[in-house]
């Protein structure tokens, strides 16, 4: 299975019309999300934070919003490259209906691992973490059940770490986003639980007592996310 920096382009060329007016729409928004948002970034950094890449190869999330901003432009990068692939080679046993809704999540995957790219080259310059590779040896592709099962792997694990990670957002604009981010996901949690279930896409395995999505600390998102990532991901200032 190739990186996912090899697979950029590919992803880039299936997700070009949306791609096009969002480039032109979305400078506003890129600027509303990010201004004024560098000093905070880069004021809440020590030494220890800029290195990226330890020289055990384990990659640094960081600390304050930067690292919240890696954590999530980590996890989008799993998920892109994942529909990316579902796209590409798509199960056997899919619908026409199932076919086209995979294309649709892998397009919005895509914009939203460029959005974090983005940000955090506009706003923490030489602070981003660099492209990662992916591992989908226990993914058959071929198979409905086996994508599924994954979607919904991370899916859920993508709104419990959007959910979890909220709380240290320190700019109001990168909240706001997280949360139009985190409903999409949730949307597509819904789907996907409801194609392997009916009647699961709000179950008690990820909604409380009170109502409330389940939420996870982004260490522990890290650890359920690892065997699908080579490099090994340090989450442990992320939030502090």
């Amino acid at each position: 299975m190739s990186n996912i920096k090899q697979n950029a382009s590919e992803e880039a060329e299936f997700a070009k019309p949306l791609y096009t007016p969002i480039k032109r729409r979305s400078f506003f928004m890129y600027a509303g999300a990010t201004a004024g948002a560098t000093a905070l970034l880069l004021s809440g950094c020590d030494d220890d934070d800029n290195e990226i890449v330890t020289p055990n190869g384990t990659v640094n999330l960081g600390s304050g919003d930067v690292g919240v901003l890696n954590y999530a432009y980590a996890l989008e990068q799993l998920e892109a490259a994942f529909y990316a692939q579902v796209k590409a080679t798509p199960a056997a046993d899919f619908s026409t209906l199932e076919k086209d809704y995979f294309n649709q999540v892998a397009a919005h995957e895509a914009i939203h691992r460029d959005f974090f790219k983005a940000a955090i080259n506009r706003d923490a310059p030489g602070q981003i973490i660099p492209g990662l590779t992916p591992i989908f040896t226990s993914i058959d592709f071929t198979k409905r059940a086996s994508v599924l099962a994954t979607a919904k792997t991370f899916e859920d694990l993508g709104v419990a770490a959007y959910n979890g990670a909220g709380k240290y957002l320190k700019t109001p604009a990168y909240l706001v986003i997280a949360g139009q981010i985190v409903s999409v996901e949730a949307r597509h949690a819904a789907y996907v639980r409801d194609l392997i279930s009916p009647g699961s896409f709000a179950d008690d395995s990820i909604i409380d007592a009170n109502g409330l999505d389940k939420a996870m600390e982004p260490v522990d998102v890290v650890t359920a996310a690892q065997s699908f990532i080579k490099e090994k991901l340090d989450a442990s200032r992320v939030g502090k």
